[in-house]
């Protein structure tokens, strides 16, 4: 497992340096300084990569893309989202104070007083619910709004200054790419380092403290220090983002990504793999739109692209999607009423104790009391799925084969399960029709042979009639003509 994720993850960081490398020399300016181009022309200067402006703020921005999917992903399946919201909105004063330190926007400082004040604010988190009734999720409230406030007012001190408005500490807010200097690519290139390096080697610790922390702990495994470590990188995740995606905004960069892959997959390494795909592709194309404009924030850009990659999957995704669902529920629906129609066409045969091979449409109306058209359509549907034929006149309805063994099939189930449920869980006769009538469409083939196993091969449910048998449906009788299907 972890050395498929370390070479997922090599791969990744082996494609973005081969994007560095490919690109040609630059002499132009940095990304977001456009004159008066068109987006086309803006386009295909993107794809040339010749400025170097443009080649340190795409890496940048793919870097942390990369940094906060794989991070996103142990932060949704653990259900802190709000961590990540507040951790965001927390370091904006260590943001100030760093910037306060030297009077620049020095990456290096700026990351220390962020993280120092990220630290803090979860000490914060942890104080208040432990000290008071109150829960996590309210104490996380409280600190992202309150050392919000404070960096905001930080933030107005610093503008106010003589140099105040050249900080370029206003980028943080909505996200600049083009403010991305090679300092902080080598940051980010540092921070995603240590977060893949620390993802391969914790990789199981991480897995056991996401989804089975107390029988971590019982076992004696480091879960609180692990703990601790994600949440500090996070720290690290977040802050070097800002630059690009800002304040506002930076935790949808740890949320989205994850939570896409997390539709598109039920396993844990290839969520992460997803969410850091994801999250590269999100941040190149968020830097990809603000390059076409002049000053346009990369940030919002990037949220809406990882937006779209959400609602992609929340329609498309192949297990969880919302349309495969709804096509999903749809199938078992009809399955269920040519299941139901199957068996009440046995049901006509049986009470005619089989004489005949044909059930009539006012035969199959009056016992499932419902109209004459609801029953034809009822067997078109069987028509159409060839578990039945029409007769020319279009009323008498045959058993396909096929049919005719799913009619045994679906009638063996139920009657199994009445009989389950009168002779193991002690019910009433009466009283056991309903429940069959549910379990009887889900009874897989094990859980059938189960059954009958436990019942010791019975031949009769609980009301005397026949249980049709497994060789009965295999054997039953052949068809005496192109239209008509099975007779008794």
């Amino acid at each position: 497992m972890i050395s498929r994720f370390a070479r997922h993850g090599r791969k990744i960081l082996m494609l973005l340096l081969l994007a560095l490398v490919v690109a040609s020399p630059a002499h132009a300016a940095r990304i977001g300084d456009v004159t008066d181009t068109n987006a086309w022309e803006q386009a295909l200067r993107f794809f040339s990569f010749r400025d170097d402006g443009l080649r340190v703020a795409l890496a940048g921005c793919m870097l942390l893309g990369l940094n906060c999917g794989l991070l996103g992903g142990f932060i949704v399946v653990r259900r802190l989202s709000l961590v990540g919201d507040t951790l965001s909105h927390a370091v904006l004063p260590g943001v100030a104070l760093g910037f306060l330190w030297n009077m620049s926007k020095h990456p290096v400082a700026i990351l220390v007083g962020a993280t120092l004040v990220g630290g803090l604010a979860m000490l914060v988190v942890n104080v208040i619910t432990r000290t008071t009734k109150l829960k996590q999720d309210t104490a996380l409230g409280l600190v992202l709004s309150s050392f919000f406030a404070i960096g905001l007012c930080l933030v107005s001190i610093i503008q106010q200054l003589p140099t105040g408005n050249k900080s370029g500490l206003d980028k943080f807010f909505f996200g600049q790419a083009a403010a991305i200097s090679e300092g902080d690519l080598w940051l980010l290139s540092g921070t995603s380092l240590v977060s893949l390096t620390f993802l391969a080697v914790c990789y199981r610790g991480l897995l056991t403290l996401s989804f089975h922390r107390g029988y971590g702990e019982t076992l004696g495994l480091p879960m609180s220090w692990l703990h601790h470590v994600l949440m500090l990188l996070t720290s690290f995740a977040v802050v070097t983002a800002m630059q690009a995606v800002g304040v506002v905004l930076v935790s949808a960069m740890l949320i989205i990504p994850a939570a896409t892959a997390y539709l598109l997959t039920d396993r844990m390494h290839r969520l992460l793999v997803y969410a850091a795909v994801l999250g590269v592709l999100t941040a190149a194309l968020g830097a990809f739109f603000s390059f076409l404009g002049n000053n346009l924030p990369t940030g919002p850009f990037m949220v809406l692209a990882g937006a779209v990659f959400f609602l992609a999957a929340f329609f498309l995704s192949p297990r969880h999607g919302w349309l495969v669902r709804l096509w999903r529920q749809r199938s078992r629906r009809l399955r269920t009423e040519r299941e139901n129609t199957l068996k009440a066409m046995h049901r006509v045969l049986e009470n005619r104790q089989f004489h005949g091979e044909s059930v009539s449409l006012l035969e199959l109306a009056q016992l499932r009391r419902e109209t004459l058209e609801e029953s034809r359509l009822r067997a078109l549907e069987l028509q159409r799925a060839h578990l039945a034929t029409l007769s020319e006149g279009g009323k008498e309805l045959h058993f396909t084969p096929q049919g005719w063994q799913q009619a045994q099939a679906i009638v063996r189930n139920h009657r199994l399960w009445e009989l389950y449920l009168t002779n193991i869980m002690q019910f009433e006769s009466d009283h056991v029709h309903d429940e069959a009538e549910k379990i009887e469409h889900i009874l897989g083939a094990d859980a059938v042979r189960e059954l009958e196993r436990k019942l010791a091969f019975p031949q009769t449910d609980p009301h005397g009639r026949k249980i049709p048998g497994v060789r009965e449906a295999d054997m039953a009788p052949q068809p005496t003509s192109d239209l008509t299907g099975y007779k008794s």
